[in-house]
């Protein structure tokens, strides 16, 4: 039976003589299926494909066959735009099979809200900041709304997963997954994504639905690619508007000051042009929307206002300014063409910059082979837990803080948090004066009072800011848009013009009372500016390709002569210093450019260990490249500071890490954070500004794409072998380093199985010990210590106290068998455990082989044991549960191999005792210094 078939009847003749359709697409089709076998499930399919009524229509079939009681279903959109946008569409479809929608956000005006909570519809349209406001109001009767709630649509979930508000909207929907009676299905709605399993978990939640992602072959499309180079932004703009013209087309910039300019150039040039920026009124982007759909004729000039799925209709072109940072973006602005049959979709790229043109080409090479980014989901997202916590606090008489940890550790976003963690992030807003314990319940403290007070605490109800700003408007009152504060300040009355919404205007007043600009029409203005302080990084891969471009020879159909001639140009000026994969590097003038070509996040990354290194360079890094300086710096300094940069034990090092967070520019990265404990503020800024485990595979040349085996690890390639170590022949492979197939592995998560544990491994002469944590900030996680018999994986995230630990690792009875000790002295320390009888592996091989350079745990595996320990793991998320399979083998691995090692070392003793020269002589140096680290 097909699906459509099962649609009940009502709904079957509506789209039959409503709409007048005659089959369903492919993806309504496999969408509807898993949604009326009650499967959670993300849809997957390009702009204007058909996935609104791929996750409605069986909504709705489930509804009129069941009338809910209150709200049956929910459709949440990342902004208010989008559900003006869709209100009419879904209106249509609820009123043809006799239910109603309602749309709730910021602007709908009071009198309707009171009607619909007297009268609930069935579908309700909204965005996470009202979905919040309406749980917390005393105003609405949460459970007469939402106890028969059954689905949740989640329209571009790609915006909002990874994000504060992606994090915000999980926790307020696990707060209505426990008002509903009902298990309820969750379904996502995106155009492009490169994960679309890690986001239905992530959209999942506490549901216990069967998941299922709906992607079906993607039939191909012509499309149309050009990559432009002009000279400045009046040629690149007067250019756009010769092909706009005739046409309707959306020309997307980078940033609002952009967007004015390119406008105002268009303007002069003849063309209809509207902008659309979130600077300008609602009012004016609406009219823009609104004479542009029906219209034949105009051009929205927009920044990413545009990028979601608000229907202008039909588009000819999409134009680009320069290039998006993102494939997905660059996939989202041209599938908003080629809808029409025989269309085409297009993008046509005006780049003013050489940066421009490699970024638009790497864009399209990596969209042309599949590739799309994957969104990262926060598990550690301190400012929205702190945010929900104050909204929790607002709500009624407050709330005790295991009702909350109870909720809030069932958000997804939250659950690399644990309660240790939580508990002391309590005791600091307490005493900080964010919040009050009063009987027993959190509520608002003093300090959140004065700071979000205002409108009835209407600030902690969104998790972003809305910066000060004035409202311009004409002197008969209508609203332009609005202008930053530190703009405003600039302007002079009855003098000073500017740009908005494609317009010049001349400034009549500015009240600073109510915060308003009055202005009339000029001849001419300045670009405004709105700030944006925060540096803005591209990924890895994007920076990858544009180094792969480089180093190619291939000239692609999609440049113009202009295009080409610039990227001839820049391959002829970097032939010589970027030879590989790996870029290359320049010492010109006392300064040293590396060239890596690594991304935005990885280079920060960089500067910060480069600067520990040697702290008297001054590192500059943007996407591509990293510019060093000093007046000591040289080529052979510089090269030993990377030979540092190369061994593990530099990452590993615990105080250096502390450090450099302490050292970060505080960039306010989120309202709550004056609220925030330093150590938490530390890892959310360190988290947007470093990635240490990119940096580390980076360095290293770990491909995390290839495929990780749990039961051993790859073999060392040539290059590796020459770099750590002088074994005997010509080395072509090394063996795999495996557990033993029937040691067993012990996990201990609770208190009498850690004092069992340790009850064991107290008999034990000698144990291996190591420990995983967090890269960012040394949070612990796991602690491995392996002995004769067994291997025990002690999970510090879940026990609620580690002190039986203290026994063991105090113990002068036995020998703790550590690489590099130092670090699992600083991890341990911080948890109050002194670590005593340690023999340092390290130390030991250092004595042992003192002409040998290379003493990580894998290059002293390869040397001593002749076998190769995987590390790819040593940067994986050890704060999620449960770990991979490989995670485990590698944790029982690091810690079990120092007893192989320690054997090693024993027999070198042995024998070198065997061979000790005549009585009177005194022992070998290799025996001698295996003794002097027997106990440290």
């Amino acid at each position: 039976m097909s699906v459509f078939a099962r649609f009940a009847p009502r709904l079957q003749q509506a789209i039959v003589s409503r709409l007048g359709w005659s089959s369903l697409r492919p993806v309504q089709e496999e969408a509807g299926e898993a949604l009326l076998a009650g499967d959670n499930a993300i849809i997957l399919a390009p702009t204007a494909g058909g996935k609104t009524e791929a996750s409605i229509f069986p909504t709705l079939s489930q509804m009129v066959d069941n009338e809910p009681e209150g709200v049956g279903a929910l459709y949440i959109a990342p902004i208010k735009a989008l559900l003006n946008n869709q209100a009419d569409r879904l209106g249509l479809y609820t009123e043809m099979v006799g239910l109603r929608r309602f749309v709730w956000h910021g602007d709908t005006p009071d009198h309707p809200r009171r009607q619909f909570l007297r009268e609930p519809a069935e579908l309700l349209m909204t965005t996470p900041e009202s979905l919040e406001v309406m749980l917390v109001s005393p105003r609405v009767d949460e459970n007469k709304l939402f106890a028969d709630l059954r689905t949740v649509v989640i329209d571009e979930v790609h915006a909002l997963a990874g994000s504060d508000r992606g994090a915000h909207l999980m926790s307020v929907l696990e707060r209505l997954a426990r008002i509903s009676k009902h298990d309820v299905q969750r379904v996502g709605l995106s155009a492009t994504v490169g994960n679309p399993e890690a986001i239905l978990t992530w959209v999942q939640g506490t549901s216990n639905r069967p998941g299922r992602v709906v992607n079906p072959p993607k039939q191909p499309g012509r499309r149309q690619l050009l990559v432009a180079h002009r000279q400045d932004l009046a040629e690149l703009s007067r250019d756009a508007a010769g092909v706009a013209t005739g046409q309707k087309s959306l020309f997307f910039c980078q940033s609002r000051s952009t967007t004015e300019a390119v406008a105002e150039y268009m303007r002069r040039s003849g063309t209809a042009v509207f902008v659309h920026h979130s600077a300008v009124s609602r009012e004016e982007r609406q009219l823009a929307e609104e004479r542009f759909y029906h219209g034949s004729d105009a051009c929205i000039v927009c920044t990413s206002t545009l990028e979601l799925g608000i229907d202008v209709g039909d588009l000819d072109r999409v134009l680009q300014a320069e290039a998006p940072d993102t494939v997905s973006s660059f996939l989202q602005r041209m599938g908003r063409t080629g809808r029409r049959t025989g269309q085409a979709a297009n993008t046509t790229f005006f780049c003013e910059t050489t940066e421009g043109v490699l970024q638009a080409i790497a864009l399209v090479e990596l969209a042309k082979a599949g590739w799309v980014e994957a969104v990262e989901v926060e598990r550690r997202c301190w400012p929205v837990l702190i945010h929900q916590l104050l909204a929790m606090a607002l709500a009624s008489d407050g709330i005790a803080a295991d009702d909350a940890w109870e909720h809030l550790s069932r958000v997804p976003d939250f659950q690399g948090i644990h309660r240790a963690e939580y508990d002391r992030l309590l005791k600091w807003m307490v005493r900080d004066g964010a919040l009050r314990l009063v009987g027993g319940r959190l509520v608002l403290g003093p300090k959140t009072e004065r700071r979000f007070g205002r409108k009835n605490f209407m600030e902690i109800f969104a998790v972003f800011s809305s910066p000060q700003t004035y409202t311009v408007q004409t002197a008969d009152g209508q609203p332009l848009g609005s202008l930053n504060q530190a703009f405003v300040d600039r302007l002079v009355d009855g003098v000073s013009s500017f740009l908005l919404g494609g317009r010049a205007w001349a400034v009549l007043q500015v009240r600073h009372d109510d915060r308003r600009v009055v202005v009339e029409a000029a001849p001419r203005g300045r670009q405004p500016t709105w700030g944006g302080f925060l540096p803005q990084f591209l990924g890895s891969d994007v920076c990858q390709r544009i180094l792969s471009v480089l180093l190619s020879d291939e000239r692609y159909p999609y440049l113009d002569d202009a295009a080409w001639a610039v990227l001839a140009e820049h391959r002829a000026s970097m032939r010589g210093i970027i030879n590989s994969q790996r870029g290359g590097m320049e010492f010109v003038d006392g300064e040293i450019r590396w060239w890596t070509f690594a991304g935005g996040r990885i280079n920060a990354t960089l500067r910060y260990a480069l600067e520990a290194i040697a702290g008297d360079w001054k590192v500059i890094p943007d996407n591509f490249l990293i510019k060093v300086r000093g007046e000591d710096i040289d080529r052979r300094r510089f090269l030993d500071a990377l030979t540092k940069l190369a061994e593990p034990e530099f990452w590993e090092n615990d105080r250096l890490w502390a450090e450099v967070a302490e050292s970060l520019p505080s960039y306010r990265l989120s309202k709550f954070q004056p609220l925030m404990p330093p150590w938490v503020e530390r890892e959310v800024v360190a988290g947007y500004l470093l990635d240490v485990g990119g940096a580390w595979r980076w360095l290293s040349g770990v491909e995390t794409s290839r495929p990780r085996l749990p039961d051993g690890v790859r073999t060392l390639t040539r290059g590796d072998a020459e770099r750590v170590a002088q074994l005997e022949g010509a080395l072509e492979e090394l063996p795999l380093l495996r557990r033993e197939n029937d040691r067993p592995l012990i996990w201990v998560r609770t208190l009498p199985q850690l004092k069992a544990a340790v009850d064991a491994l107290m008999s034990e002469p000698v144990v291996g010990l190591d420990v995983e944590t967090t890269l960012a900030n040394r949070t612990l996680c796991l602690i491995q210590v392996a002995g004769r018999e067994a291997t025990y994986l002690i999970d510090a995230l879940e026990l609620p106290d580690l002190e039986p630990l203290g026994q063991l690792l105090s113990s002068a009875e036995t020998t703790k068998l550590i690489h590099y000790a130092s670090f699992e002295r600083e991890v341990l320390g911080r948890h109050g455990f002194a670590v005593d009888a340690v023999l340092d592996t390290r130390d030991v091989s250092r004595r042992l082989r003192r002409a040998v350079r290379g003493h990580s745990l894998r290059e002293v595996c390869a040397r001593e044991l002749g076998m190769e320990l995987d590390k790819r793991e040593q940067v994986g998320d050890w704060t999620r549960r449960p770990l991979t399979e490989s995670q485990v083998t590698y944790a029982a691995l690091d810690a079990e191999v120092l007893l192989r090692l320690h054997a090693h070392f024993e027999e070198i003793a042995r024998t070198s005792a065997a061979r000790r020269p005549a009585a009177g002589s005194g022992p070998d140096q290799a025996s001698r210094g295996f003794r002097r680290h027997r106990r440290i």
